[in-house]
C-alpha cells in the first residue's frame, strides 16, 4: 500500500488558492475631507502562525516606529485542521481514464479522490480599527457562504475541480498593551473549511482493442462444445449517431466443438 511513492500536490495547490483569493487586498488613507486617497497601501500576506506575529507584535514596544511601519497592517494564513468527510463519500471501484500523452494505446487511471475538509485560519492584524474595517469588507461580501475556486488537480488526467471554501465565524480582539500613549493592535481571525478531495496514486493500462466471448452448449467444458463467438472491435473514430457507437460485432456459429460453420453474422 505505501510501497510507492506519489505527491499530486493537492494541499499544496489548495493552499496556494486559498491565499491567492487574499492577495489583492488594499488599505487607503483618505483626506480628511473624504474626496482624495492619500496612501494606498497593499496588505501583504504571508503563510504562518497567529502566535508568530503576536510575538513580533509585544516585541515592538512602539507600533509607530518606522520599522513596525512595514509589518501593519499585515496578513496571515495557515491550516488548523485536516478532517475526513464521510458526507461527500463516493464509490471506491469508479475510474478516471485518459489517454496518456503520446501514445494512442495507453490509458493513465485514477480511482475515485477521498473527501476531506481542510480548515484554514485568515488572521488580519492592523494598528487602527478603520484598517481593520476595510481590510474585513473587502472579504465578507464575497462568501455567502462560501466562494468556489477552481483547482488544476491532476494536469495529466485533465481533471480540474472546483472547490468550495465556506466562511464559518468571524472572531475579533481589540488588545491594549502597556499605558496610554502606546497604541493597540486589532486582529480579526477570518474561519474557513475547504471541501476538497485528494486522489491517490496514477496508474497505467493498455487500451482493449478486441473483445473475444465464446458462449457453450453446456456447462461442462471438458468437451468444449462451443456453439458460438462473439467479437466486438471497438472503432469510435467511425462512430455516428446511426450506429452503435463505433462498435464492430462479430458472430461465429460452431456446428459442434471442432468444426467451424462458416455462418457468419456481422454488425457494424
Amino acid at each position: 500500500m505505501f510501497n510507492r511513492y506519489f505527491y499530486n500536490e493537492g494541499l499544496r495547490k489548495l493552499t496556494i488558492g486559498f491565499g491567492t483569493i487574499f492577495n489583492n487586498v488594499q488599505v487607503k488613507k483618505m483626506s480628511s475631507a473624504g474626496d482624495s486617497t492619500i496612501q494606498s497601501v497593499r496588505v501583504p500576506l504571508a503563510y504562518g502562525p497567529k502566535e508568530k506575529f503576536l510575538v513580533r507584535l509585544d516585541q515592538q514596544a512602539n507600533l509607530d516606529s518606522r520599522e513596525f511601519a512595514v509589518v501593519l497592517p499585515r496578513m496571515s494564513f495557515e491550516i488548523t485542521g485536516i478532517n475526513y468527510d464521510a458526507t461527500r463519500k463516493l464509490t471506491r471501484v469508479q475510474k478516471y481514464k485518459t489517454v496518456k500523452t503520446g501514445s494512442n494505446s495507453i490509458l493513465n487511471i485514477n480511482y475515485t479522490p477521498v473527501p476531506y475538509n481542510i480548515n484554514y485560519n485568515l488572521n488580519v492584524f492592523t494598528a487602527t480599527a478603520e484598517n481593520g474595517l476595510q481590510i474585513v469588507e473587502q472579504i465578507l461580501p464575497f462568501f455567502q457562504p462560501d466562494y468556489t475556486i477552481t483547482l488544476n488537480v491532476l494536469p495529466d488526467m485533465n481533471i480540474k475541480r472546483d472547490v468550495p471554501i465556506i466562511l464559518n465565524n468571524v472572531t475579533y480582539e481589540d488588545t491594549y498593551n502597556g499605558d496610554f500613549t502606546t497604541r493597540r493592535s486589532v486582529i480579526y481571525t477570518l474561519s474557513f473549511t475547504a471541501k476538497t478531495y485528494l486522489y491517490g496514486p496514477a496508474s497505467t493500462q493498455k487500451v482493449i482493442r478486441t473483445v473475444q466471448s465464446d458462449i457453450y452448449t453446456d456447462v461442462d467444458l471438458t468437451n468444449k462444445a462451443r456453439e458460438e463467438r462473439i467479437t466486438v472491435v471497438p472503432n469510435p473514430t467511425s462512430a455516428d449517431a446511426d450506429d452503435d457507437f463505433g462498435f464492430t460485432t462479430t458472430i461465429e456459429f460452431f456446428d459442434n466443438s471442432k468444426n467451424y460453420n462458416p455462418s457468419t453474422d456481422t454488425d457494424e
